[in-house]
């Protein structure tokens, strides 16, 4: 393992000093160490993740290479880039395009930089300058990539304020949906991932008016059947399918898809998660919700519903149990659609400390999340050494982008939960958030686990996988269900069967193609295969 820099570089904390709030680890119980072998496909899952399983000679030999690295950066990095690393599950596509690339769209659209270096349309009247100029004049370039991303943010100043001022700044370059996916796709298949999960707000104006025209209802059943009547909820519904039209035709002449020279992006699977503004009224949150199920119903290629915007507002915490009610009201009505929350995402000093003791738990017991994005205010919640056991056991998987943590909340090494949730069992996936914002990529993250948390060449790998076993592609999984504290097990059609080492056999091939899921696993354990074949 990569020795842990701990307690060397222990990061700027906002916990108020001597409350030690992840001392009490210590004071944790340790997961057992295997259960019996749960029936194939049972459910819920839950991944023990500091449960011992058996180590091959190759990933010996692998872990050897990484510990052989520990004093040469350059290939530490070229380790990561090159370590497949699963899908990214918490992606917000706008925020996830590189600031340069947004750059070049602004210039090619003709957009305009103001005083704020704020993108404003044309034409460039006083005050303002065009953002083309910026191909050419390099301090330009510099200030508008300061502005529209965590560069050279100085520490002292508010990270959480200049982070979410970056949207509004960037906000008119990220219109083409399909083009700025052609970016993302690029960079994931690149970084060696196998799957994508982007954030995106389908029909953003046509619900918003609909919400306006309806008016809120506190009877959710009441208010449904009002944004049902006459077809109305299904022509936002209509407006959003050919978006996501529009968007993918976008992105396969940008990618050049199905020419003999595509974009690396083009063999990546990608599904899309509907945002939602909590930021807003309460008719348009509701509103916004049912767009996003019924087009997950709908719309193979629209997988869940996500709420965004600081949970940190007085808004978004005024009304954070309402919505909650509401989610949980509309899951009965669509049961298909797949629910990951915004959760936790807040830190001692932002908000009153009754703030910090409900919201995981409500969005995990009220709203039946699926998944929890963030979750760094665990240790605060009622009863949380509960609510992380419900989550082991429910299977509730927590998607971790440690540079956003650090970057908007202050939190990071010690003071994150990341080792908590994995001693009580709780699956954890490495995301990246916004990591154009951010500046950085997955690679950097899987690095900085390994580095702060001193993990093991086999716990990386296992996070990969998780990423893979906790997404909502469709189809069943490669993994006996429960299966990871042993190991993660492979189904009985593909047991015998060895990801990289030749095609896999008829009855496995049918299991694969029945499944994308599977498909998409087994297509990560032959790039694991070869990785690890480089460090014989």
């Amino acid at each position: 393992m990569i020795p842990s820099n701990r307690t060397a570089h222990r990061p700027k904390s906002l916990v108020p000093a001597g409350l030690g709030a992840l001392t009490v680890l210590s004071l944790l119980p340790a997961v057992p160490a295997a259960a019996s072998a749960p029936a194939e496909n049972a459910s819920p899952r839950s991944v023990a993740q500091f449960s011992p399983r058996a180590v091959t000679p190759a990933e010996r030999r692998t872990s050897a290479h990484l510990d052989s690295l520990r004093n040469r950066p350059e290939r530490l990095r070229e380790f990561f880039k090159a370590l497949p690393k699963g899908g990214d599950l918490h992606n917000h596509l706008s925020g996830a395009a590189t600031t340069e690339f947004l750059i070049k769209i602004a210039g090619e659209k003709g957009l305009c930089i103001d005083a704020t270096m704020t993108a404003v349309a044309p034409p460039c009247g006083p005050g303002t300058r065009p953002a083309a100029d910026a191909r050419t004049d390099a301090a330009f370039r510099r200030e508008i990539v300061r502005a529209w991303s965590m560069q050279d943010f100085p520490a002292g100043q508010s990270g959480h304020d200049h982070f979410f001022a970056t949207f509004d700044k960037f906000g008119m370059a990220t219109w083409d949906r399909g083009k700025l996916l052609v970016d993302v796709a690029n960079t994931a298949v690149e970084q060696n991932q196998f799957y994508l999960e982007t954030m995106v707000t389908p029909a953003s104006d046509s619900s918003k008016k609909l919400s306006e025209k309806v008016g809120y209802d506190p009877d959710f059943a009441s208010f449904h059947r009002k944004l049902l009547a006459d077809g109305q909820l299904d022509r936002v519904v209509d407006e959003a399918v050919k978006e996501a039209d529009d968007a993918d035709a976008e992105f396969r002449a940008a990618a050049r898809c199905g020419t003999a020279r595509p974009e690396p992006g083009c063999r990546l699977p990608v599904r899309w998660v509907s945002q939602v503004s909590r930021g807003s009224t309460p008719a348009r949150v509701f509103t916004q919700m049912a767009v996003g199920m019924r087009l997950a119903e709908r719309d193979r290629r629209f997988v869940a519903v996500n709420l965004v915007q600081p949970e940190d507002w007085d808004s978004s915490l005024a009304n954070y149990r309402l919505q909650m009610r509401m989610l949980k009201y509309l899951r009965g009505v669509y049961p298909e659609a797949h629910l990951t929350l915004h959760a936790g995402e807040l830190a001692p000093g932002m908000v009153k400390p009754e703030d910090l003791r409900f919201h995981i738990r409500e969005a995990v017991l009220v709203a039946g999340a699926e998944r929890i994005g963030h979750g760094v205010d665990l240790v605060h919640e009622d009863d949380w050494r509960q609510l992380a056991r419900t989550m082991a056991r429910r299977g509730v998987a927590v998607e971790v982008p440690f540079s956003s943590n650090k970057q908007i909340l202050g939190i990071a090494g010690d003071d994150h939960p990341f080792d908590a949730y994995r001693r009580y069992g709780v699956p954890v996936v490495l995301s990246t958030d916004d990591p154009g914002v951010s500046r950085i990529d997955i690679s950097h993250e899987y690095e900085y686990a390994a580095r702060t948390y001193g993990l093991r060449y086999t716990e990386l790998k296992d996070l990969a996988r998780a990423s893979l076993e906790y997404t909502f592609r469709d189809g069943r999984s490669l993994w006996v269900s429960g299966s990871a504290p042993t190991g993660y097990r492979m189904v009985a059609a593909c047991r015998a069967d060895r990801p990289g080492e030749g095609h896999p056999g008829t009855r496995c091939a049918r299991y694969l193609a029945d499944n994308p899921k599977a498909a998409t696993e087994w297509r990560q354990e032959a790039a694991f295969t070869a990785f690890e074949n480089r460090h014989r």
